[in-house]
């Protein structure tokens, strides 16, 4: 199903694994010029790299549906609250997008942010996943503080809730990889998603950013999947005894 806000890939189940990937897009729809050089598009601060590809093999799988985001964060982030000047940026890593400033916030809002969100409430409502699994990427540095690396391979983010966190843990770390606990980025700042669609209704979610060089291509991509869908399953189990 696609909306121009949103694409639902897979069939969502009840008691099944729901797959939330809100930057997963770097498309601009062509009646919006953000004023910025293309090439910019290719890169973070558009899309979430690797997500998408992530999302989608999960979602070939039996009981996994996944919700992308249609459009580039900088036409609008989903991932922050209506009232945060950053849903529509006018600058993203010390770029400037000339294109929206002095826009109507309130019609982009309303035809990007509101559905996807409204989308993300009725799956959560009417076909209750067992996990939500929210899907970021990271850069292995930002181009305003280049010398600042990111040593992690991935993230785990909460805010109250640290119980999906706390699970998936250990079992990323027995993979063999460096786990952040609240970073790059820290869950009780990045909240908007989780305070309103899980958290406030005590949902299990498990919310993880992955540094994008690992995922930038299909086979990183199918690994990831692959050991998410594993980890999920666990995470779940632990979650539901």
């Amino acid at each position: 199903m696609t909306d121009e806000a949103f694409l639902l890939i897979g069939r969502p189940r009840f008691g099944g694994l729901l797959v939330v990937a809100d930057h997963a897009s770097s498309r601009v729809p062509d009646d919006i010029d953000l004023g910025i050089d293309p090439a910019l598009m290719r890169e973070h601060i558009a899309m979430d790299i690797g997500v998408a590809g992530i999302a989608e093999i999960m979602a070939r799988n039996p009981g996994v549906a996944a919700l992308l985001g249609n459009v580039s964060r900088l036409v609008c982030d989903t991932n922050r609250t209506e009232d945060d000047p950053a849903a529509i940026p006018v600058q993203s890593d010390g770029h400037p997008i000339p294109g929206n400033v002095g826009i109507d916030r309130e019609a982009r809002l309303a035809r990007f942010h509101r559905p996807f969100h409204a989308r993300l409430t009725e799956l959560l409502e009417d076909t209750p996943p067992l996990l939500t699994l929210i899907l970021h990427s990271y850069t292995p540095s930002l181009r305003t503080d280049p010398g600042a690396l990111r040593p992690w391979h991935c993230g785990l983010l909460y805010d109250r809730d640290d119980r999906g966190a706390r699970a998936a843990f250990p079992l990323l770390e027995a993979d063999g990889l460096i786990v952040g606990d609240q970073l790059p980025y820290s869950g009780k700042v990045y909240n908007a998603a989780i305070e309103r669609h899980v958290e406030s209704e005590g949902r299990p979610y498990l919310y993880i950013e992955i540094r994008q060089d690992l995922i930038g291509d299909t086979a990183g991509q199918t690994e990831w999947a692959q050991r998410l869908a594993r980890i999920c399953n666990q995470v779940a189990l632990k979650l539901g005894e």
